[in-house]
């Protein structure tokens, strides 16, 4: 394990796995939000930041934590561990409004913090099982399913035991 892509619904905990796996992994830990949005929430446009996560896959070793369903191929082809965290809408929820709670509005790059709750997020995060969902398993069997180690992830519960496996076989 030494490639290692994290996709999820927005409140899934992609970050805090990508934080804690970097640490155990001895990787460079990437939040796709800092790399697209600068710290007026303006984006990348989107030819420089599929350019930018390409620079990214080539290194040695990584932890990327995103989604961005448009350049999801590019880590996808370049991973050897995909990590799906498919929680139940209501823990996503919970984690977008508690994340919200913990930290305030606002960026936190070290950490891959983004808080910027509005209609169209908790929308999104509503709608993600439904609609997303369908989009990244499909993706993950056709551009990573044949080569890398997918494992998903339903519950909070379910990833701390996964990453104290992991901490185990790594020490």
């Amino acid at each position: 394990m030494k490639k290692v892509a994290i996709v999820g619904c927005g409140g899934s905990g992609k970050s805090h796995l990508a934080r804690e796996l970097g640490r155990l992994l001895g990787a460079p830990v990437t939040h796709l939000d800092a790399v697209y949005y600068d710290d007026e929430w303006n984006a990348l446009p989107m030819e420089k930041f599929e350019a930018l996560q390409r620079d990214l896959v080539s290194a040695r070793s990584w932890v990327i934590d995103g989604n961005y369903n448009s350049t999801l191929q590019v880590r996808l082809e370049a991973c050897d561990t995909v990590v799906f965290m498919d929680m139940p809408t209501i823990t996503c929820l919970w984690g977008v409004l508690s994340r919200q709670l913990r930290h305030g509005r606002g960026q936190n790059k070290k950490d891959g913090i983004y808080n910027r709750i509005h209609l169209g997020v908790l929308r999104y995060v509503w709608s993600y099982r439904r609609k997303m969902r369908p989009r990244v398993m499909q993706k993950i069997d056709e551009f990573a399913g044949h080569h890398a180690e997918v494992v998903l992830l339903t519950s909070r519960r379910q990833t701390r035991l996964w990453l104290e496996r992991t901490a185990a076989t790594l020490h």
